[in-house]
């Protein structure tokens, strides 16, 4: 049967005319949360509302995942299974099975290589409000976000260790794969600074590779880049910007096996993203390319970086400080939530779960739920694909470096009016929006702490007392973690906020719910 459709889909059956998203998902979640809970599976399976339900499922998937710590395991197992077995993959108008795509006859990528002009020794600093934070200044603003909750102590730590080791950023022994490499919130800028052999994936995109090139052209990184034709050595930059680039949708096998050919240790990072259903595609065009390469070189590592505006299992002291920040709540703050709420009819302001989940390693968690439905299943599911292979790949002994990144203003993000006049107004509950510079310095930098450190939880000789703690350790959640609220119901009035702030003459009234 021959077909319009090109590389990873969703299925499509006879009687549709497109595919149905939500069935997917429903499906591999499903999946999942059969290893753990037979009952809540069917539950899922049989969800109509799936694109207003979907949290209680994901939440789920979290709580059963404390309780012991073979579970998250089995979870990701089931997960991923269902995943790699649901997509199809369209080539010259033939259907595949996703599963079988790295085994498709494919056509060679080339390599251009390219040196940065610069000769400048690596340096890091953290660009913040119109400032160069670097040692002590940079200390102190570490200090001031811990202190403040902001970040976690861990994500502190980390970065108070960058400032302490300044050669670990001299990446010129590594071999850094970027995949979706001119990402808006990615660490190539940094990493053309430092010295680093980048080999970058992105899209056949003449916008796209005049930015990295550049990029590299004003560093002193060297860059390898994919091309399906054989360019000579002195093609101009005009041909170069023309001609690079690889899909990762419809080249997945080419971009495998391509990265599978090197000679050189690899360190894949997964910063690609789509918007929309596109998300969930490339996240599995990825995780398949990782999934294979790490298979014919073990010695691989992996990088995700996970949004804050998930749910997470997290440490009982940060329960602990959700529950004093909502306890400490002044009478005026209390009054004026509680009217809010209820004129609302409790769609605001719904006090955030405190309980603590005892596991079998003899500690208790808690759940920082902090979805944002407005984001929707499909962002959910591809962020939850990178976590089931993370949580997989460091307990099968590879180096897995995966922080959850602050809420930050790209344009992906400010470009839904909702989420942002949400952060411009998330100051009203002690949560802080990163701008793409400063989060870029902070997550390339962890980044390197993740691969340089020995006593970093990406290390797998390192021994957790539970696979989730792979994902509380680091974390810069910008606050969400901590505040008194479920997230996803002070969000909306942190949108009202943002805007009346932004638009009307009526901040000091708003104001209120913060100073009194």
């Amino acid at each position: 049967m021959s077909s319009s459709l090109e590389g990873l889909q969703f299925p499509t059956t006879a009687s549709q005319q497109k595919p149905s998203t939500s069935k997917v998902g429903r499906e591999i979640i499903a999946e999942a949360l059969a290893s753990v809970d037979h009952n809540l599976s069917v539950q899922a399976m049989q969800e109509k509302n799936w694109r207003k339900q979907y949290p209680k499922y994901f939440k789920a998937l979290v709580q059963h995942g404390i309780l012991n710590d073979q579970a998250p395991l089995d979870i990701a197992t089931s997960g991923l299974n269902k995943a790699h077995h649901s997509f199809e993959f369209y080539r010259d108008g033939q259907k595949h099975l996703f599963i079988d795509v790295m085994s498709l006859a494919t056509q060679p990528l080339h390599t251009i290589q390219l040196k940065g002009e610069s000769e400048a020794a690596p340096e890091w600093y953290v660009p913040y409000k119109g400032q160069k934070l670097q040692g002590d200044t940079l200390l102190a603003q570490l200090q001031t976000w811990q202190d403040a909750g902001i970040v976690e102590p861990s994500h502190a730590d980390a970065l108070r260790a960058c400032v302490a080791h300044p050669e670990w950023f001299d990446l010129s022994d590594r071999t850094i794969v970027l995949f979706g490499a001119a990402s808006e919130a990615g660490p190539l800028t940094w990493l053309s600074k430092w010295k680093a052999n980048i080999a970058a994936v992105d899209l056949p995109n003449t916008r796209i590779w005049s930015k990295i090139l550049d990029t590299i052209k004003h560093g002193n990184a060297t860059l390898y880049a994919p091309c399906i034709e054989a360019l000579s050595e002195d093609s101009t930059e005009a041909e170069l910007k023309e001609k690079l680039g690889a899909n990762l949708l419809t080249q997945t096998p080419e971009i495998a096996h391509w990265l599978a050919q090197s000679q050189h240790q690899l360190d894949l990072a997964a910063i690609a993203y789509l918007d929309g259903e596109k998300h969930v595609r490339v996240s599995m065009a990825m995780d398949a390319i990782m999934q294979y390469v790490s298979a014919k070189k073990p010695d691989t590592s992996l990088m995700y970086m996970c949004t804050p505006t998930d749910v997470y299992a997290v440490p009982k002291e940060v329960v602990e400080a959700s529950e004093l920040k909502f306890a400490q709540r002044s009478p005026k703050q209390q009054w004026m939530s509680k009217g809010i709420s209820a004129l609302s009819r409790q769609h605001f302001f719904q006090k955030n779960l405190h309980d603590l989940i005892p596991s079998n390693n003899g500690k208790s968690y808690g759940i920082a739920d902090c979805l944002v439905v407005e984001q929707g299943p499909n962002y959910a599911l591809a962020k939850r694909i990178q976590q089931w292979r993370a949580t997989l790949a460091r307990h099968n002994g590879q180096r897995v470096s995966i922080n959850i990144a602050p809420s930050t203003t790209t344009h992906s993000v400010t470009k839904n009016p909702l989420l942002k006049a949400a952060f411009n107004g998330a100051e009203l509950f002690d949560v802080e929006a990163f701008s793409p510079e400063t989060t870029n310095a902070i997550m390339a930098a962890l980044w390197i702490h993740d691969l340089r450190n020995p006593e970093s939880v990406a290390n797998p000789e390192l021994k957790l007392d539970h696979p989730l703690e792979l994902m509380m350790e680091g974390a810069n959640h910008g606050g969400l973690w901590r505040v008194a609220y479920l997230a996803r119901t002070a969000l909306p009035f942190a949108a009202v906020y943002g805007f009346a702030t932004d638009k009307l003459p009526i901040k000091p009234m708003l104001r209120m719910l913060k100073k009194a």
